[in-house]
C-alpha cells in the first residue's frame, strides 16, 4: 500500500505548522535583515561562561550529571529557583511546588496534556503567541479569543467571557508581551487573580521576558495575587541565559503539578541534567543578573532605534511601545496587507512577520511583529529604510 495512504490523527487538521519558522527558510538568502524571529542577541549568548561552567560541573559531578535524573527535576536547581521567584517574580513556593522543564514550551504542553480534553475551551489575549495557539489546537481546545489594549488584556471582556464559556484554562503572557510588547497593569494581574479563582479557571501565566526591562517600574506576577493556587507559572531561562539548554520552569499546585510530572515521563523522562546544573550555577554564584544587565544595554538601543524609525516609517499607522522585551507590534494604514507585502520585503533584503498569524480568528492583515534583538543598530536603520521604501510605494 502507498505510504501517501496513511490516516493521521484528527489533531493535526487544520494545523499547518509554525508561520514563522516558514517565514525562516526565506531568510538563508545571505545579507537578509530579519525583524522576523525572536532569538536571542548572538552577542547576548554567555558561550564562553555555559563553557566553564559546563567543564567545572562535568569534573566535579560528572557521573551524577551524565545519568539518569528524576523526572522531578535537579533538586539543586529546584531549591535555587525559590529565592529567585520571591525576588524576580514576587511569589513564595516550595522546591517541591517546582518542575524543570525542556523549556517553557514544555510547561504549557504539559498543562494542556493534564487539562484539556478535545472540546475545552481555552480563552487567550487576542492577538497572543502563536506557537502556544499550536500547542493547544493539537490538543483540540477551542481557543476563545479576548481582546487586549494597551494595559493588556481586557478583563471586562475576560470575566464575561467566565461567565458565559466557562473555559478551562487561560493563556496570558503578562509582561512585555509576543508579538505586541505589552505590559500588563497591575490591576488586571489582581483581577485576573481574582477571577481565576472565583470561576474556577487555570491561569497559564507564561512570563519569559520579564527581566528584559529597559524602561518603567516592574510589576509583580499574577501568581503573587494567587491565594488558591489557580495559577500555574512558566518561566524560562532561553532569552536571558540561552535557548539552547532549552531549561524552563513550571510551578503550580501540587495535584496539578503532579499530573504534569506524570505526563513529563512519557515525553523525555527529564530535562538534561547538564543544563538544568548550568543554570543552578547561574542562580547560586550571582551571575545571572549582572549577565541581564549587560544584555539589556544593547536591546534598549536597538529597541529605541527601531521606535524612533518607526515613527518616520510610511504607512505605518500606529505602533506599540514596549518598555521592554523583543518585540514591537505595528499596524499598517487600513487596505494594506501585510502578508502580501512581506514577499517584496524579502525581495529588497528585510522580513517581519505578518501580524494576522498572532490571532486566534485570524483577521488584521494590516498588522506585523518586528524582533530588534537579532540586528545590530546598523542593520536596524538600513532594514528599516527598506520596509519604509516598500510600505510608502503601497500605500492605501
Amino acid at each position: 500500500m502507498d505510504i501517501q495512504s496513511i490516516s493521521f490523527a484528527s489533531r493535526f487538521n487544520g494545523i499547518s505548522g509554525s508561520a514563522i519558522r516558514e517565514i525562516f527558510k526565506l531568510l538563508a538568502v545571505p545579507g537578509m535583515i530579519s525583524f522576523a524571529g525572536g532569538n536571542p542577541a548572538a552577542a547576548a549568548l554567555p558561550d564562553r561562561q555555559c563553557a566553564e561552567l559546563a567543564k567545572e560541573l562535568l569534573l566535579d559531578k560528572g557521573k551524577s550529571l551524565l545519568q539518569y535524573g528524576a523526572t522531578e527535576g535537579y533538586a539543586p536547581l529546584r531549591e535555587s529557583l525559590v529565592p529567585y521567584l520571591k525576588d524576580r517574580f514576587s511569589f513564595d513556593c516550595k522546591a517541591d511546588e517546582i518542575l524543570p522543564v525542556t523549556g517553557s514550551t514544555q510547561a504549557m504542553d504539559l498543562l494542556c496534556k493534564a487539562l484539556i480534553d478535545p472540546g475545552d475551551k481555552i480563552a487567550v489575549e487576542s492577538p497572543t503567541f502563536l506557537g502556544n495557539m499550536q500547542c493547544m489546537k493539537l490538543y483540540q481546545a477551542q481557543l476563545l479569543p479576548v481582546d487586549s489594549d494597551e494595559d493588556g488584556i481586557r478583563v471586562d471582556q475576560l470575566e464575561e467571557v467566565f461567565k458565559k464559556e466557562h473555559p478551562k484554562m487561560l493563556y496570558v503572557i503578562p509582561t512585555f508581551q509576543n508579538p505586541t510588547g505589552r505590559t500588563l497593569s497591575l490591576e488586571r494581574r489582581k483581577k485576573i487573580a481574582e477571577l481565576a479563582a472565583r470561576y474556577g479557571v487555570v491561569v497559564a501565566e507564561d512570563d519569559p521576558y520579564r527581566d528584559l526591562r529597559y524602561a518603567g517600574q516592574e510589576l509583580p506576577s499574577i501568581k503573587s495575587f494567587d491565594t488558591e493556587g489557580w495559577v500555574a507559572f512558566l518561566g524560562s531561562f532561553s532569552k536571558v541565559i540561552s535557548p539552547g539548554l532549552r531549561v524552563g520552569f513550571l510551578c503550580a499546585s501540587p495535584a496539578l503539578l503532579r499530573k504534569c510530572v506524570i505526563g513529563k515521563q512519557s515525553s523525555d523522562v527529564h530535562t538534561a541534567n547538564l543544563n538544568q546544573a548550568i543554570v543552578d550555577a547561574y542562580l547560586r554564584r550571582g551571575l545571572l543578573m549582572p549577565h541581564v544587565e549587560r544584555i539589556c544595554q544593547s536591546y534598549a538601543e536597538q529597541m529605541n532605534t527601531m521606535l524612533g524609525l518607526l515613527a518616520k516609517c510610511g504607512g505605518v499607522a500606529r505602533y506599540t511601545r514596549p518598555e521592554g522585551g523583543l518585540f514591537i507590534f505595528a499596524e499598517l494604514n487600513e487596505g494594506m496587507n501585510a502578508v502580501e507585502l512581506l514577499k517584496t520585503c524579502v525581495d529588497q533584503g528585510v522580513a517581519y512577520v505578518p501580524g494576522t498569524y498572532f490571532y486566534p480568528a485570524g483577521g488584521h492583515e494590516n498588522a506585523i511583529r518586528l524582533n530588534f534583538s537579532m540586528c545590530t543598530v546598523e542593520q536596524i536603520k538600513t532594514g528599516m529604510e527598506k520596509l519604509n521604501t516598500v510600505f510608502t510605494a503601497n500605500l492605501k
